[in-house]
C-alpha cells in the first residue's frame, strides 16, 4: 500500500503482471516478425546484444544521439501539454568517478532559484553493453516529458509546501516517466523497429517486476525461480537480472510502483475519453494530472474524476 498507494493485493499484482508480459511478449514477437529475422525471441536477444551495428563507438557520439533524441522531442511537447517548466534541462555523461556502479542512465533535479539546470545523465561506461535500440524510450523516460518535466513542474508550483513541490511517491513519479514513454508513439517515435523493441523491453521488464516481486514476497519463490522467469522474458543480461532480482529481496515491493502507475494514468485517461468523447482535450487531461505535483494514485483517481464530472456536469 505504501509502494504503489493502492489497495491492491500481492495475487492481484501478480495477475496483472502475468496479463501484461502475455501481452507485451506478443508485441515483441510482433516486432520480430516485421524485422523479417530467422530466429526465435533469444536468438533474436541475441543479435540485438551482440552486433555491433547497434553500438557507438566513442562516448561523444552516444550523448550526441541522445541530445538529438531530445531536441526532436522539445517541439513535439506543446501539442501534449499546455503548461510545460519554465527549468531548462541538458544531457551529460555520468561522471567518471561514477560510471562503473551507475545504472545506463539517471535524472538530476535542477533549480530555478538556484540557477540550475536540471540533468540527463546517460552512462558512457563500457558502450558495449548501451544499445543505440534503447534510447528514444529512455529519453523519454529521464527527460521529457518523463522526469524532468514532471519534476520541474512540481517545484515551480507556488503557494505550497516544500513537501509538496519536492516530495515523491514511487508510483507517481515511475510511474509518470512510463506512461511518457508511452507517449512516444504518438509523438512520431518508435518506427524505426529496434527503438520498438527497446521501448518494448524496457516495459516488459517493469511488468516483469510485478511477478516477481510478488512471488519472491507472498508466493514462496526461490531466488532461482525468479531468475529463471527473467531469463525467459527479457533480453536483460544474467548479471543484470541477479542484481535486479536481489533488488527485490531487499527493498520489498519498490519496484512494483513502475508498472503499478502507468496503468493507472492510462486506465483514467481511458475513462476521461469515453466519458468526455469529442470534448476530450489530451493537454488538459495532461495538464490535470502534474498540476498538483506527485499524489497517491487513489488521489489522483479522485482528483482526475472530478475535474471529468464537472466538464460533463454530473
Amino acid at each position: 500500500r505504501q509502494q504503489t498507494t493502492t489497495e491492491l493485493t500481492p495475487a492481484q499484482i501478480h495477475q496483472i503482471g502475468l496479463d501484461e508480459v502475455k501481452r507485451i511478449r506478443a508485441e515483441m514477437e510482433k516486432v520480430i516478425a516485421s524485422t523479417g529475422f530467422k530466429g526465435d525471441f533469444h536468438a533474436f536477444i541475441k543479435y540485438l546484444l551482440t552486433d555491433p551495428k547497434f553500438y557507438y563507438t566513442d562516448a561523444e557520439s552516444l550523448l550526441a544521439g541522445n541530445r538529438d533524441i531530445a531536441k526532436q522531442i522539445d517541439p513535439k511537447l506543446v501539442e501534449f501539454f499546455g503548461v510545460l517548466p519554465r527549468l531548462p534541462y541538458g544531457v551529460r555523461a555520468v561522471p567518471a568517478y561514477a560510471e562503473k556502479s551507475q545504472a545506463g542512465a539517471y535524472y538530476e533535479a535542477g533549480s530555478l532559484k538556484a540557477g540550475r539546470p536540471g540533468y540527463f545523465f546517460a552512462n558512457t561506461y563500457d558502450l558495449p553493453g548501451r544499445p543505440k535500440w534503447g534510447m528514444e524510450t529512455l529519453t523519454l523516460h529521464e527527460a521529457v516529458p518523463g522526469h524532468h518535466f514532471q519534476i520541474s513542474i512540481a517545484q515551480e508550483m507556488e503557494d505550497l509546501p516544500e513537501f509538496r513541490k519536492n516530495g515523491g511517491y514511487i508510483a507517481f513519479v515511475e510511474g509518470w516517466a512510463l506512461y511518457s514513454e508511452s507517449l512516444g508513439y504518438e509523438m512520431g517515435f518508435f518506427k524505426d523497429p529496434y527503438q520498438n523493441f527497446g521501448h518494448l523491453g524496457d516495459e516488459m521488464l517493469r511488468a516483469v517486476r510485478l511477478v516477481v516481486d510478488t512471488g519472491l514476497h507472498s508466493m514462496d519463490w526461490s531466488r532461482e525461480q525468479a531468475i529463471k522467469y527473467f531469463e525467459e522474458n527479457t533480453g536483460t543480461p544474467p548479471h543484470d537480472i541477479e542484481v535486479e532480482v536481489d533488488r527485490y529481496i531487499v527493498w520489498p515491493s519498490q519496484a512494483l510502483g513502475y508498472k503499478i502507475g502507468q496503468l493507472k494514468i492510462r486506465e483514467l485517461r481511458t475513462y476521461a475519453e469515453k466519458e468526455l468523447g469529442q470534448k476530450f482535450d489530451l493537454r488538459a487531461f495532461h495538464d490535470e494530472v502534474l498540476k498538483n505535483g506527485a499524489l497517491p494514485l487513489s488521489v489522483l483517481e479522485t482528483h482526475l474524476k472530478g475535474w471529468v464530472a464537472k466538464q460533463t456536469g454530473a
